[in-house]
């Protein structure tokens, strides 16, 4: 097939892949209207023609060609254009297949019939993605570039492992799974996703599922309608809308209840939002991205989260590391911590003892970095001098440490059930700190109900 160009802007290309005429010809006069030129193919060999010549911006692709599926070219893309966005277009209805190009590393999809209004998004997301040279790195040794929120500091090779994925997950509109343990992290990241992508200078909205109340959570979401329910005084927008254009980071979102995941499942396949009390639905453009210290997988198979939702939101996983697996970055990451908190404090930032260092590095920290962060805001808070010594951080032994409760008693020195209370004692004392003593999330964190807590706290005598 003779291969249609029509070149209007040379600065700015778009590759056009599809085998149906009357596709080809809606996108590319869409897109002239938007001041694009555009060239268009109808096969995979054709594309790749194309694509050898260079100077394109932006790729649209057909899943399904006559020489093969579109997916192959996204993996050629991915291979050899790594700065060339593509989208797919797939039929309505069929997630599995958005699902995997996603995966392999398409930068969104669109669903047929196709919406010129998301079409006219989807590129200008894709043609506003920052080039590579804006490395996460730069973002990492600036501190506070780009945001208030500071870099990803370090230098150990989990660490350069989640930058190097963060600047690569941040060129896709994918859903993004974060996972690590409580304070690692998490909510860094997917602001750093954010700020580096093409939804920098929109919102980014984050969101603790854990913190709503159940019967609030849909209009929470979607928003609601004056007099849609009792309290309902005048119209409000929920979290979809006020993220419209940017993102949306739904932390903690093992708590959502079965109910409210279908509900949620649908607006982010559609792109569809209904407030509460309204007949019509509105469109939205929200990346979502999403975070827990839980194991969904886990909760998946037992029947706490469903299974559906969990593809839907899996698609790019991204594990933060725990600090305790980053060890020679803690004097590093302390010695910036302790310049931050001077600075907002109107003080000289004090300096850490070498056996002060030694003493963090050796630290197990459970509570990750959010925990080392609280160590030092203290040290500072009750210094009197100008550095920070062993004795000024206050460390606790942690249930991990060697000299800890899994060490088994000494015969004849301790019974079963005193061995057992000290045990129970300092899981309890790790779970509050973990939770800065909040008791409900203590319980939660332990798996038992908030009555049963209280009885053991007051048994082991830690009510005081």
């Amino acid at each position: 097939m003779k291969t249609e160009n029509r070149r209007r802007n040379r600065n700015t290309r778009v590759l056009v892949v599809d085998d149906e005429p009357d596709i080809r010809e809606l996108l590319d006069l869409t897109l002239a209207r938007m001041g694009l030129a555009c060239d268009c193919a109808g096969s995979v060999a054709e594309a790749r023609r194309l694509l050898a010549e260079g100077g394109y911006q932006l790729c649209l692709t057909d899943m399904r060609l006559p020489d093969g599926e579109g997916i192959e070219l996204v993996r050629h893309i991915g291979e050899h254009c790594q700065d060339l966005p593509v989208a797919v277009i797939t039929a309505h209805g069929s997630m599995e297949n958005a699902v995997s190009a996603l995966k392999a590393g398409a930068f969104d999809y669109l669903a047929k019939p196709v919406s010129l209004d998301q079409l006219r998004v989807l590129v200008k997301s894709a043609l506003d993605l920052p080039q590579r040279s804006s490395t996460l790195a730069a973002e990492g040794e600036g501190g506070e570039a780009g945001g208030k929120a500071a870099g990803l500091f370090g230098n150990s090779p989990a660490i350069q492992h989640v930058r190097g994925m963060i600047e690569r997950v941040a060129r896709s509109q994918a859903p993004v799974y974060i996972s690590g343990e409580s304070g690692s992290g998490k909510e860094l990241a997917a602001s750093l996703i954010h700020r580096l992508g093409a939804r920098r200078g929109k919102p980014f909205i984050a969101v603790n599922c854990g913190a709503i109340p159940e019967t609030l959570m849909e209009s929470e979401f979607f928003g609601h309608r004056k007099g849609a329910f009792t309290g309902a005084e005048s119209d409000r927008e929920g979290f979809f809308k006020a993220a419209d254009g940017g993102t949306l980071f739904l932390d903690e979102v093992a708590d959502l209840p079965l109910a409210m995941q279908v509900k949620l499942l649908r607006a982010i396949q559609e792109k569809r939002v209904r407030k509460v009390g309204a007949t019509s639905e509105e469109p939205v453009d929200v990346r979502i991205i999403c975070a827990t210290h839980q194991d969904l997988k886990a909760l998946v198979e037992q029947g706490k989260f469903r299974q559906d939702m969990y593809y839907r939101l899996n698609v790019i996983g991204l594990r933060m590391p725990a600090l305790r697996e980053c060890r020679e970055d803690i004097p590093q990451l302390a010695e910036h911590i302790l310049a931050r908190l001077a600075a907002a404090a109107g003080v000289a930032p004090p300096r850490l003892t070498p056996a002060a260092l030694r003493a963090l590095c050796d630290h197990t920290f459970p509570g990750n970095v959010r925990e080392l962060e609280n160590t030092l805001e203290r040290a500072l808070a009750l210094l009197i001098g100008e550095r920070i010594d062993v004795a000024d951080l206050q460390l606790t032994p942690q249930a991990h440490d060697e000299s800890s409760l899994i060490d088994p008693p000494v015969a004849g020195h301790a019974s079963l059930q005193d061995h057992l209370d000290q045990v129970e004692r300092q899981m309890i004392l790790d779970a509050l700190q973990k939770t800065r003593y909040n008791r409900t999330a203590a319980a939660k964190l332990l798996g038992v109900t908030f009555r049963s807590l209280r009885y053991r706290m007051e048994r082991l005598g830690l009510n005081e």
